[in-house]
């Protein structure tokens, strides 16, 4: 295991094509910092930019995701960057390939907005979601009030923003906001886990389908379908045919794989 910031806040490994990124700040809940902050973004471009790479699992360590900002080193005032409403922060931007949130313990305020902008969650039973922020004043300016009601709906959305509520984990799962419930103590290997399968399909097209899903927010339909065949050109020309092949011949039914 390898340091991407001197002071050993965060870290990463690679398992294969997966790397694994750990916010390592275990006495505040794995609160951000400017450091953290920047080492955290620097570790989304590097996994990117790197073609062996392809996905990513996020998580924290010492038992909780993240705790959102460090609000003492807010309060100091001291050379603090608000990194969650930063453009060049970790919040901010599409990658290119799929990042999974393993989520245990607290996910609050800029915490969830770093867990939103994961593709999944996998989430511990005692896992916790809040905008505890709300208790301090302190505003969202990291996506969530954007991605939340994207991905929940509005009513639910503003439940959790307006009262600060905390989503367990087994309820996070019920209302969409965590994609698979696990038990407690299992929530990063059953991110990696689900991290290899991800693996083993062809990668053109699942990234060409994902981004497709990414992108149509804000197009009416038929802009949206056309931008889908757009994207999907690239997996036609490349895997289509190879994949309908193998098919044919047998592989990948009944629960069969297809070979690469």
């Amino acid at each position: 295991m390898k340091s991407d910031a001197a002071s050993n806040k965060l870290l990463t490994e690679t398992q294969g094509p997966i790397m694994i990124i750990k916010i390592n700040r275990p006495a505040v809940r794995n609160a951000l910092d400017n450091e953290t902050a920047d080492a955290l973004a620097a570790a989304f471009r590097a996994f990117d930019a790197d073609d062996h790479l392809k996905v990513a699992v996020l998580t924290g360590v010492g038992g909780h995701f993240c705790a959102g900002a460090d609000l003492k080193a807010l309060a100091s005032g001291t050379d603090y960057r608000p990194w969650a409403g930063d453009p060049a922060g970790p919040c901010h931007g599409t990658l290119s390939k799929p990042l999974i949130a393993a989520v245990a313990g607290y996910a609050c305020a800029g915490g969830l907005g770093i867990a939103l902008r994961c593709d999944l969650r996998v989430v511990e039973e005692s896992a916790t979601f809040a905008v505890l922020s709300r208790r301090w004043g302190v505003p969202m300016t990291d996506g969530t009030t954007v991605r939340l009601p994207r991905l929940i709906g509005s009513g639910r959305a503003l439940d959790m923003l307006l009262t600060a509520r905390k989503v367990t984990g087994a309820e996070a799962v019920q209302m969409g906001l965590a994609d698979r419930l696990v038990l407690e103590g299992r929530a990063l290997d059953a991110a990696i886990e689900l991290a290899r399968e991800i693996v083993e399909f062809p990668q053109i097209a699942m990234r060409s389908d994902r981004m497709s899903a990414i992108l149509q927010w804000d197009l009416p339909e038929a802009e949206a379908i056309a931008q889908e065949m757009k994207l999907a050109a690239e997996a036609r020309n490349k895997e289509a045919q190879s994949g309908a092949s193998q098919f044919a011949s047998g592989a990948g039914r009944h629960g069969k794989k297809a070979k690469d």
